[in-house]
């Protein structure tokens, strides 16, 4: 079961807002931030994007942070050069308070390569 401290994990996540606010001048929330995620995990840059992409984008984010914690595994690129991930291990069942901290914290866990978190 997921169990960390909600202080801890919230005071990285307020100190990596600011960290990518100063970088985008925007505050980011949870699904800006898997958005990231996914454009960085796919390496295409900035483009526009229709709403299927998007979404497709925001599951390679989800994957890949899930994927520290050996819920999922990268099974491949296809020929667009969209990466396509497993399930590896049935997803803790959680509270959707407790689905935030479990995203931040995978969240703040792929960022710290990048931030002094």
């Amino acid at each position: 079961m997921f169990d960390l401290s909600t202080d801890l994990v919230e005071t990285k996540w307020s100190k990596l807002q600011k960290e990518i606010q100063a970088s985008f001048d925007k505050k980011i929330d949870i699904n800006a931030a898997l958005f990231l995620i996914g454009i960085q995990e796919l390496g295409k840059g900035f483009k526009t994007f229709t709403k299927e992409q998007k979404q497709d984008l925001m599951h390679i984010a989800n994957c890949r942070i899930l994927s520290a914690s050996d819920y999922y595994e990268l099974k491949g690129i296809d020929d667009e050069g969209w990466p396509h991930w497993e399930n590896k291990n049935p997803l803790p069942v959680l509270t959707l308070e407790e689905q935030d901290l479990f995203l931040k914290h995978h969240i703040v866990l792929y960022f710290s390569d990048i931030y002094d978190l």
